[in-house]
């Protein structure tokens, strides 16, 4: 009982710690990942083809897999690491562009979802 309680703590904390991912790109532009996910739900009717590049499509499904974890009674094991290595190719690649970059912001915002994957995937292979 607690073990699953445990789990899904871990999984709300790592989809939310998804959602603060922070980019910058040219001139003073920046956004987090829940702004440009909010912007592309509320663009979507008119521009769907945004959600087809795998660098969006990719992310969102693990978040969608992760959320979907939450909902089970005992979360499996395979979607949370289904979602989390979704959700791992995007944040790792902006925690490396920070890094490449020297950016600090970056590389600050991805910190707590690398920290939670960390814990989510000794859990996993610990509860086995």
């Amino acid at each position: 009982m607690v073990s699953e309680l445990i789990k899904k703590i871990l999984h709300a904390v790592l989809l939310l710690s998804s959602f603060f991912g922070y980019l910058e790109w040219g001139n003073n532009q920046h956004s987090f990942i829940f702004q440009i996910e909010a912007e592309l739900f509320l663009k979507a009717r008119d521009h769907a083809e945004g959600f087809t590049h795998p660098l969006i499509l990719i992310p969102l499904l693990g978040q969608l897999i992760i959320l979907y974890t939450l909902f089970q009674k005992r979360p499996s094991r395979i979607l949370s690491l289904i979602g989390l290595t979704c959700l791992s190719i995007f944040l790792l690649f902006l925690f490396f562009i920070g890094l490449l970059t020297t950016n600090f912001k970056i590389i600050f915002s991805t910190l707590p979802f690398i920290i939670t994957s960390i814990f989510v995937i000794k859990y996993n292979w610990k509860s086995k």
